[in-house]
This record gives structure tokens, sequence and C-alpha cells, in this order.
């Protein structure tokens, strides 16, 4: 059994989430391979795919959601989990009291399950360096925004590795179980 990782990311965060999956899952006897999605051409020769991108404004990569649509029979025809990086910060539970890795939940994830019957959804906390030149129309805006409110966006690395670690053991035991 091989395993995709594929994903989309813009500044690594989620290329990092990624290879640490694919690296769990390999030590869980799973083999698997972390691969940009735009460095795949053909997902037959897995048995299984977890697809993965950063969410930007509550939305998937485009690389990442075309992607899905371009290879959905086939993705449907096997396993599949997807996950998101994006929110940053410490607080698990926003000021209104939601749980914010699931307020964080991308858009895609409300038609893509469907799709491609995926097996399990994940939101995971992403990094930000607000020293990082900005990329894609919404970083360069929001770099244009006042100090104060570029401040109000928690900048570091907040993945939360055990996490990660857990949910692509759940996927290895799922694989294993068949």
């Amino acid at each position: 059994m091989t395993v995709l990782v594929a994903y989309a990311t813009r500044h690594g965060a989620t290329a990092g989430i990624a290879e640490r999956i694919a690296e769990t899952l390999t030590a869980e006897g799973a083999p698997a391979e972390a691969r940009p999605v735009d460095e795949v051409a053909d997902v037959g020769p897995y048995d299984a795919v977890v697809l993965g991108a950063a969410a930007y404004m509550y939305h998937w990569l485009k690389p990442a959601t075309a992607f899905a649509k371009r290879h959905r029979s086939e993705l449907a025809a096997r396993p599949v989990w997807l996950f998101s990086s994006g929110p940053t910060g410490t607080d698990v539970v926003d000021a209104k009291g939601n749980d914010v890795l699931v307020a964080s939940r991308p858009k895609e994830f409300e038609q893509l399950p469907a799709t491609l019957g995926s097996r399990g959804e994940q939101v995971f906390f992403g990094a930000y360096d607000k020293d990082a030149p900005p990329i894609g129309l919404a970083e360069k805006m929001a770099a244009r925004m006042p100090a104060a409110a570029r401040g109000a966006i928690p900048s570091g690395d907040f993945r939360d590795w055990d996490a990660i670690d857990a949910w692509a053991r759940e996927i290895a035991a799922e694989l294993a179980a068949g």
C-alpha cells in the first residue's frame, strides 16, 4: 500500500505538515510520499491519498481544489483524507467561544467530502511569518493594512506536531484494518 500526501502551500508550512504526515504513515507501516499537487500528474500508482492545502480567507489554495476536481474519479475510487492548515496563534477558542479549528474549516470541506468520499477531514494550526514577503492578493492587501491591524495576526509557528502525528497514526490504523 502506497500513500500519496499531496499538498498546496504558499510559504511552506503546509508542506511541512504534509511531509510529517508522510513520515508518520511510513513509520506506521504505510509507505507514503509527500508531493506538491502541481507535481502529481497521476494518482493511479497510489492506493490512498491524503490531500491538504493552506487555507486563506476560509478557502483552500486553488491548486489543491483544482487537483481534487481534476482527479475526482480516481480519488473517489480509493481512500482519501483531507487536511487544511491556516489558523495561527495559541488560542483554541475564539472570543465567541467557538473552537478555532472548527471555525477555520475551509469552504471546500462542505463539498469535497461528499464528492471524493473522504474518510476524514482535519484542520491544523499553521505558521505565519510577518516578515515574509507577501504572496497573492490577500497577503498583499493585508501588507497595506495599518500596523496595528497586521499585528492582530499572530506571528510564529503554531503547528501542533503531536496532533499531526496522531491524525496520521489514525489514518495508518484505518489503512491497516482495510
